[in-house]
């Protein structure tokens, strides 16, 4: 965004993957590659799942750049426990930064945005949302309610020339890199070379061109990319429709019905090949 002339922001508290440590070193390494650009870019420590630190990077695009009219983010942290060793620490941690943090960060954006009849939000999903994932109920969770956020702020405000869209991006970063090494050898290579074709900077001209203002018809819209693939995902929608006189009984659903609707079931395999490596037990 800044080699197209954004003013940045770099917001990074600098944890580690799963939210442990702090340090300014990686917010301050992005800010000096954009200066030596010959880009504008300041550093800010905050964290997203703190409202009043939300508001606070508002403030400082506002006090550096004299404006604010792109909000990205991507912050994230894992903790992925099979569902039945899940803590509850595992599962909030991962709700306050990934959905409450897309919340804080729009929210905290929202008004200003309205208030000059211009912005552009691009928040980030996940694959894991949209198709599952063994070991990521918390992260899943949280994704696919991104992606309801957004369209919904979407339909609030497209009379404001504010556009929301999500990105779903499948790349090579330190967060992939944390998910064990499956065991097999054929799924290890399989995974080493899926990593291999998508590099985490294949993403960004999708995101540039969201935040852009040639993206104004554009909203309210789920995007996946790998490398070079790019696909629009649909909003769920009913795949099949039985109807039964006077209503449904158990018995009917079981006799009539779910053979009916059982064509139509997403496989369960779908999601078992997406997040290789974890640990069934």
């Amino acid at each position: 965004m800044a080699k197209h002339g954004a003013s940045v922001v770099v917001n990074d508290p600098g944890v580690g993957g799963s939210g442990e440590g702090g340090d300014v070193a990686p917010a301050a390494q992005v800010v000096a590659v954009i200066e030596a650009a010959g880009g504008k870019a300041v550093a800010n420590h905050g964290s997203v799942a703190s409202f009043e630190d939300c508001l606070g990077m508002v403030g400082q695009a506002r006090a550096a750049f004299g404006g604010l009219h792109i909000v990205f983010n991507p912050a994230g942290i894992l903790r992925d426990r099979m569902f039945h060793k899940m803590s509850p620490d595992d599962w909030q941690a991962v709700i306050d930064v990934h959905l409450t943090g897309h919340f804080n960060v729009s929210r905290a954006a929202i008004n200003l945005f309205r208030e000059q009849n211009y912005g552009r939000i691009v928040m980030v999903g996940s694959t894991s949302g949209l198709l599952g994932n063994i070991g990521q109920a918390n992260y899943g969770a949280a994704k696919m309610g991104i992606v309801t956020l957004a369209r919904i702020v979407a339909l609030e405000n497209m009379a404001k020339d504010i556009t929301v869209n999500v990105v779903a991006p499948s790349a090579d970063t330190r967060m992939t890199r944390s998910v064990p090494t499956p065991k097999d050898p054929q799924a290890a290579a399989l995974r080493e070379e899926r990593l291999r074709r998508s590099p985490a900077d294949a993403i960004a001209p999708l995101c540039v061109y969201l935040a852009s203002e040639a993206a104004a018809d554009v909203t309210g819209q789920m995007f996946h990319q790998r490398g070079g693939e790019l696909s629009l995902y649909g909003l769920p929608r009913p795949l099949r429709m039985v109807h039964r006189h006077g209503g449904w009984t158990a018995e009917a659903i079981a006799e009539h019905a779910m053979p009916a609707l059982k064509t139509q079931f997403t496989a369960m395999e779908d999601s078992r090949v997406i997040h290789p490596g974890l640990p069934l037990e």
